[in-house]
């Protein structure tokens, strides 16, 4: 039997006063380094760590402005009718003339973050969003920042999923703040409206601890995924911008950057009326929301690292953007085998929409083959490149994908390099690796019975080197995107996803040689759900 874990004292309660981060730049790297090599899971540190959830004292799962009325939103709009792989693969090119209404940004909303399911229990409700996140914590909240719009006036509004409506945070055009915030990224410039991703420390920490920072990543990553998709499906340019100065996008949103952190902006659409100039001076609204917890636990780690990463000049945004650098490919280790190569006729046509209302984080696979022709679709369509401000040119990736392919029919089991240039996967060894599978998945049946796990791995030090620690960011969200676009893929064709934490360095040592001095960053689980939703 397993030893019952003592119950400790947990961390102090967050300070009354802010606590002063060292002056670290986003050039220092140690700050990276250190809280990356902080957070590592091994198989010691879960059985030492004492952590335990208080369910007493579980944040809620919304953020609350209770003085600001809220702008209900349509609850209908036409579907796009586009295949939901063609969303994931594709980038709506910026034309003339792209403008979203009310509407449309609904629809943006609802498929991004809205709640698509409910399910009571005896202790209350749970509610299901349209992207995963980690423990279902939702600790993203999204803003839109917009100009004057059909069917709403231009202002800064916060979403509320829970009543599916927006409350205006502040009256007018704001969009300036964020020209001027990323430097002039052509793509913010040209937007009629800009959706802003936050996380919110403690919703996710309760739970998760300092390891949270890194969650942030992932979850903005599915939701952004999401966008990215039903953007494309609209016909609306978008584009993810990571390169910002976070103190002039905090105060925009009125964040208590304490407790919550702007962490991405997706421009959506083209023309309308350009951007005003920015204010003078903006000011802190101290607008009032309602409390997550009785109290809330500091991990001051994390707030470091989000510290250590920030961007605070007009030159510091621009040296952000650029050229993606590349690192060098490993000769290939053993046999190299060719993506299928299929028509569009063997492709699944579900829409977008209803893909994503389909979706689930699967909580057990059967042990049961896919296709090579369907492993293939997941990855051919999750890796056609993401548009963002960090990744140029399109197509540029931070992360690698590993596989361990424990049922793959045309592909004999063992792990495996995806070689993205070549479309190919490269043998590193093969064998039965259910085993360790399951056991780098945190020691979690699901990566073992999957079909497929997918590891994603990044080398920390050139990407550090290249972004600073803003890089670590960037790394997470990228694995985010493509864990989420692999969901889609794999609901798409009826198949199960799930995504996972796992044993940092055991898994970098699982794929080496080949994988020697990267770090591992994200898994994906693929295959047949045990239990199948109706069609």
């Amino acid at each position: 039997m397993p030893r019952e874990r003592k119950r400790i004292r947990p961390p102090p309660r967050y300070p009354a006063a802010p606590l002063q981060c060292p002056a670290v730049t986003n050039r220092d790297l140690d700050a990276a380094w250190t809280y990356h090599n902080a957070t590592k899971h091994s198989y010691a540190s879960v059985r030492t760590g004492g952590h335990y959830l208080d369910w007493a004292n579980q944040p809620a799962p919304f953020k609350v402005y209770p003085a600001l009325a809220p702008i209900p939103l349509p609850r209908e709009w036409p579907q796009s009718g586009v295949a939901a792989l063609s969303a994931i693969a594709e980038t709506a090119s910026a034309v003339r003339s792209a403008l979203p209404d009310l509407t449309a940004l609904a629809a943006l909303l609802h498929h991004s973050a809205g709640i698509t399911r409910r399910r009571t229990f005896p202790g209350g409700e749970l509610y299901f969003r349209a992207a995963a996140c980690t423990g279902a914590l939702y600790e993203v909240e999204l803003y839109v920042v917009c100009g004057e719009l059909p069917g709403l006036a231009a202002g800064v509004y916060h979403f509320s999923p829970a009543e599916f409506a927006l409350r205006r945070l502040r009256a007018g055009d704001f969009r300036g703040v964020l020209v001027h915030a990323t430097a002039g990224e052509p793509a913010i410039s040209r937007a009629p409206a800009i959706v802003v991703s936050s996380a919110i420390y403690w919703r996710n920490a309760w739970k998760y601890q300092a390891r949270t920072y890194r969650h942030f990543g992932w979850d903005t990553g599915t939701i952004l995924a999401n966008l990215l998709a039903i953007a494309t499906a609209l016909g609306l340019p978008a584009r993810v911008v990571a390169g910002f100065a976070d103190a002039e996008v905090n105060l925009l949103l009125d964040l208590d950057s304490e407790r919550e952190v702007a962490f991405s902006l997706v421009p959506v659409g083209s023309g309308g009326v350009a951007p005003s100039e920015i204010p003078a001076k903006l000011e802190r609204l101290h607008l009032e929301t309602l409390p997550l917890s009785a109290r809330e636990v500091d991990y001051p780690a994390m707030r470091a690292m989000h510290a250590a990463s920030g961007l605070h000049s007009p030159e510091e945004v621009a040296a952000w953007r650029g050229r993606t650098s590349a690192g060098d490919t490993p000769q290939p280790a053993g046999r190299s085998q060719p993506l299928v190569s299929y028509g569009e006729e063997q492709l699944p046509r579900d829409p977008v929409e209803r893909v994503i209302l389909r979706r689930g984080s699967t909580r057990e696979f059967a042990r049961e083959p896919i296709t090579f022709t369907q492993l293939s679709i997941l990855l051919h369509h999750a890796t056609r490149g993401v548009p963002a401000d960090y990744l140029q040119p399109h197509g540029a990736q931070l992360n690698d994908m590993y596989l361990i392919a424990n049922a793959v029919e045309g592909l004999a089991s063992g792990a495996y390099f995806f070689n993205r240039e070549a479309r190919s996967l490269e043998c590193l060894k093969e064998g039965d690796f259910r085993a360790e599978a399951s056991y780098l998945g945190l020691e979690q049946a699901l990566p073992g019975d999957a079909a497929v796990a997918v590891f994603f791995l990044a080398d920390l030090e050139r990407v550090l080197q290249r972004y600073g620690n803003r890089g670590y960011r960037a790394a997470q969200l990228e694995a985010g995107i493509l864990g989420g676009r692999l969901y889609l893929a794999a609901y798409a064709q009826r198949l199960g996803a799930t995504g996972l934490t796992f044993f940092d360095d055991d898994v970098v040592n699982f794929f080496s040689p080949h994988a020697a001095g990267k770090s591992a960053i994200f898994l994906t689980a693929l295959g047949v759900s045990r239990k199948r939703r109706p069609r």
